[in-house]
């Protein structure tokens, strides 16, 4: 048993750090959630709310993202027109925790870490930014395509792009990188 320890052992740290960092992250983002009442927005997601409106009306899209009166939740009305819902899981926060792990999890040099991370979470906010503006104006003009474009394209796009950071992090700064 000594012997596979031994022979896995950059295997084993990498998951224990991971998985120690994630479920150190969760736990603090669910007390950050948990000090918002049942039917009250966070306040990440009311800052993504007024990003996406605020790209849509450089485009002089005719946008309007309010508070429900009945869900936790930001109605998005896109030319006069119920389009979706941004809730707590679509302020990008997850992806982020899981971004953030993973780098804490391969580890370079600290400065270059801190950089990878806040310069990796800032790209993935701006995407997710990106992902709620144009999924607005494709459901607008195709709902009927709402499980492909919500359910599988958008979530490939912004999962692809995290695993394209992690190839560059692993090859470029970890402490692995040649």
């Amino acid at each position: 048993m000594k012997k596979y320890l031994i022979q896995f052992k950059p295997f084993l740290i990498f998951i224990g750090t991971f998985f120690a960092a994630y479920i150190l992250l969760t736990i603090v983002y669910k007390f950050y959630l948990n000090s918002f009442d049942s039917l009250e927005v966070d306040g990440i997601s009311k800052i993504v709310g007024a990003n996406v409106e605020s790209l849509m009306h450089l485009f002089n899209s005719d946008i309007r993202i309010v508070k429900s009166i009945t869900e936790p939740c930001l109605e998005v009305w896109y030319n006069n027109k119920f389009t979706i819902r941004i809730i707590e899981g679509c302020n990008a926060v997850s992806v982020i925790i899981l971004f953030i792990s993973f780098v804490i999890a391969f580890s370079g040099k600290f400065k270059t870490t801190l950089l990878f991370i806040l310069f990796g979470a800032l790209f993935i906010y701006i995407l997710n930014i990106l992902r709620i503006a144009f999924l607005t104006i494709l459901l607008f003009h195709y709902p009927q395509y709402e499980h492909f474009l919500h359910g599988v394209l958008f979530p490939l796009i912004i999962y692809g792009f995290v695993f394209v950071l992690w190839v560059i992090w692993v090859n470029k700064f970890s402490k692995y990188a040649k």
